[in-house]
């Protein structure tokens, strides 16, 4: 759902796919748009203002609140994860009404689609910060997802794959050159993120002796989890291209580049040979937590949920023929971002 959340008189709304929508109106230079999504492991809200060809971001926020933590056992989101949401949130609410956001979208995915008390959890929010989350289904995440990073897809005519590994959730989808964007030829959803495998597994496993073991175990299930979608793939792929976006992959490619600090500059459409991510992939398979937590770019704010991201990774590059992985630091915010400015009529 988005809305209008500036003060004034008459708000405008837009109601989720398939309800009523307000015609498309003309956009003005003074418009600002605000994108939120809430995902299982972390919160992320992006507010730009839209310039010539593109969009221009005046805000931005990030923080890993580990909404789904504990979901894959109990079916419930617990009151710590709910709690750490919720404070992040007040602070994207503060943003929005700071930088006098005019129309904003907030989404929220598998978390909140699996627990039984999300949508309990999302009116809490809106009481307690009036941002209106909207549970979106797998597919309009991945169409955002499309939406939001294809523009990094390396030029060619052969088909694509475009993944986002989340927290509890993996969207794969199968794209063929298109325009203004490609065409959506089929998506799935698999039930892993990085957290609901983590959970899946057992952190003890995956820190024990017999890590490489429980790794390898991580990544039959999600290819198994992918068994549906390979039937769907073509029976012949050539001139195939592969772009990620998600904190797996920006993670590895900094392990890759050995930054010493995160920067988005070098790693937002960068191109890596899949045989590096594959190395980087297997030696942080075999680290422990300490190590791992040593690592730059990594630390210890993911070093517990990125061996699970390596795994589902794999997986990817197991059923996906390509040579070189595109890394985009770009994803859904982005594409609520494109999709309510070409609403309001702005060329894109």
């Amino acid at each position: 759902m988005a809305q209008q959340v500036a003060s004034g008189p008459s708000p405008r709304f837009e109601g989720p796919a398939g309800g009523m929508k307000p015609p498309p109106r003309r956009g003005h230079q003074r418009d600002i748009y605000g994108a939120l999504d809430l995902g299982t492991n972390n919160c992320r809200l992006l507010i730009a203002r839209p310039s010539d060809g593109g969009f221009t971001v005046l805000d931005a926020f990030s923080r890993i609140v580990r909404l789904g933590e504990g979901l894959s056992t109990s079916g419930k989101l617990t009151q710590g994860s709910m709690d750490r949401a919720v404070d992040a949130l007040a602070v994207c609410a503060d943003k929005l009404r700071r930088r006098h956001v005019t129309l904003a979208r907030s989404v929220a995915t598998e978390a909140l689609r699996r627990a039984v008390n999300g949508r309990e959890f999302a009116a809490r929010v809106k009481h307690e910060t009036g941002i209106a989350l909207e549970i979106i289904a797998p597919q309009e995440e991945a169409r955002l997802a499309v939406l939001g990073c294809h523009k990094l897809l390396e030029p060619g005519d052969g088909p694509a794959l475009i993944f986002d590994i989340g927290g509890g959730s993996t969207e794969l989808v199968l794209v063929e050159p298109g325009e203004p964007h490609p065409r959506i030829r089929a998506w799935w959803s698999a039930p892993w993120g990085v957290v609901s495998l983590t959970e899946s597994e057992g952190r003890a496993a995956i820190e024990g002796p017999d890590r490489v073991k429980a790794y390898e175990r991580m990544r039959e299930r999600v290819h198994r989890s992918f068994a549906h979608f390979v039937e769907m793939l073509p029976a012949k792929l050539e001139n195939v291209r592969l772009l990620g976006t998600s904190g797996t992959v920006t993670t590895l490619a900094s392990v890759h580049l050995c930054l010493p600090a995160y920067d988005r500059r070098l790693i937002d459409g960068l191109h890596v040979p899949v045989g590096d991510m594959r190395r980087i992939s297997a030696m942080i398979a075999e680290m422990d937590l300490e190590q791992r937590c040593g690592l730059p770019c990594i630390g210890a704010e993911r070093a517990d949920m990125v061996v699970a991201g390596c795994a589902i990774l794999e997986a990817i590059l197991d059923i996906w023929p390509a040579e070189v992985l595109g890394i985009a630091d770009r994803g859904i915010r982005e594409g609520i971002l494109r999709s309510l400015m070409a609403r309001d009529g702005y060329q894109l």
